[in-house]
């Protein structure tokens, strides 16, 4: 009846509500967000840190260490063999580096390569979705690694490429097969404090890479509609990890855009949610049997993670606004052909791939452009040691520091 008082519950009963999995899984995920230096509001609610790009990688941390630690048992069987393709500082002559592109395939000593390299970055590398070409940036005229980086399927929702294209959802879901979006690209030591970093981003719009697609992709199904397409890469978009980008931003050579920044992200995702606490997110929709907890066919992709993880987090009413972590993320795009953009609008068209150069071309620009200045100007880059590389993996704060102030 109404006003009728409720039942005391016993200390037994309150010691059984304290350990179900629905409040297990809560403590967990107030310890994790505590971890990352979010603040519960006088509504309860959990607010955002507030900060720049220390901010940004206090975010990242805990992700970043259990990739790391992932990957215990590879470097230690592999690090030794693969420290000698880095390059020490005082063997590198910026007049003579010449970059080459080197296609990585599963299960290959190039796989092991490319996995280490990206365990240096201090925010954690994505795996990539669907379609991928990943590629070493190879130094053949010091036979080391200079950089890597890899395209991926697109995420299917990006407003700013959207918007920019002219397109609908109809348009979206027949023509997205035509982009691919760099996930992971960048440098390692010494080569980062010569500005490789920029010329491993121009090499992403190479006819190489161009090539790489149509023989691997050029008859492929769309993952959305399920239909056979004859696929074109007409372009590539990326995004900055710590807001604003000094890598991609105005980013010519030879008088020709390689980038160009189309916007910003809106600041809301899940990527400061772990790996274990979205797999004990899972978990628990599996024991309410909810279709999420097994809902992932190949394609979905990141959607499908974000969406399961607010399916989860308004299971246990917790508000979702901690997945609004604030970081906006610059959006950059490159197209391949001139006209790429009026292709992907209207689905018609030959693209005009007449300003599109070789990876040799790009690296010659690039050395005389970038690397030979830069060494002149920034002569401590021969202070690098290759041994730096278990420390910058291991997220040693003393080479952290280095980087930042070199890189």
């Amino acid at each position: 009846m109404r006003g009728e008082r409720k039942p005391k519950l016993s200390k037994g009963a309150h010691v059984a509500r304290v350990f179900t999995p629905e409040a297990k899984l809560k403590r967990s995920i107030r310890a994790h967000f505590t971890r990352l230096g979010f603040a519960k509001a006088t509504d309860g609610t959990l607010v955002r840190p507030d900060g720049g790009k220390d901010t940004i990688r206090q975010l990242h941390r805990s992700q970043r260490q259990e990739r790391v630690n992932s990957a215990n048992a590879l470097l230690k069987e592999f690090l030794p063999e693969a420290l000698p393709h880095f390059a020490d500082g005082t063997e590198i002559d910026p007049s003579k580096i010449r970059l080459e592109l080197r296609r990585v395939d599963a299960g290959t000593f190039e796989s092991d390569l490319f996995r280490t390299a990206s365990l240096t970055w201090s925010v954690p590398v994505s795996n990539g979705y669907g379609r991928r070409l990943r590629y070493l940036v190879w130094d053949v005229g010091h036979d080391r690694l200079a950089g890597i980086f890899a395209l991926g399927d697109p995420v299917f929702n990006l407003s700013v490429r959207d918007n920019l294209i002219g397109w609908n959802a109809h348009d979206r879901s027949s023509r997205l097969v035509n982009l691919l979006d760099a996930y992971v690209l960048g440098a390692v030591p010494p080569y980062n404090q010569l500005l490789v970093g920029k010329a491993i981003a121009c090499l992403v719009r190479s006819r190489d890479v161009y090539d790489d697609f149509a023989r691997t992709y050029g008859n492929t199904t769309g993952i959305i509609s399920g239909k056979e397409k004859r696929a074109r890469l007409l372009a590539v978009t990326t995004s900055s990890s710590m807001g604003r980008s000094s890598l991609y931003n105005r980013l010519k050579l030879g008088g020709v855009e390689y980038f160009r920044d189309i916007g910003y992200t809106v600041g809301w995702g899940h990527f400061h949610i772990t790996d274990d606490l979205f797999a004990q997110m899972r978990d628990y929709l599996r024991l309410i049997e909810h279709p999420y907890a097994a809902g992932h066919q190949f394609g979905q992709g990141p959607n499908w993670r974000l969406r399961t993880i607010r399916v989860a987090l308004g299971e246990l009413g917790i508000n979702e606004d901690v997945l609004r972590h604030g970081v906006q993320r610059e959006v950059f795009l490159a197209t391949y052909a001139t006209n790429a953009e009026r292709i992907l609008l209207t689905g018609k068209g030959r693209p005009d791939l007449s300003n599109l150069l070789s990876v040799s071309e790009i690296s010659d620009l690039a050395r005389d452009r970038w690397f030979v200045p830069r060494a002149d100007r920034r002569p401590d880059f021969r202070e690098w040691k290759r041994s730096g590389i278990e420390k910058l993996i291991r997220g040693a704060d003393t080479v952290e520091g280095y980087r930042r102030r070199v890189g």
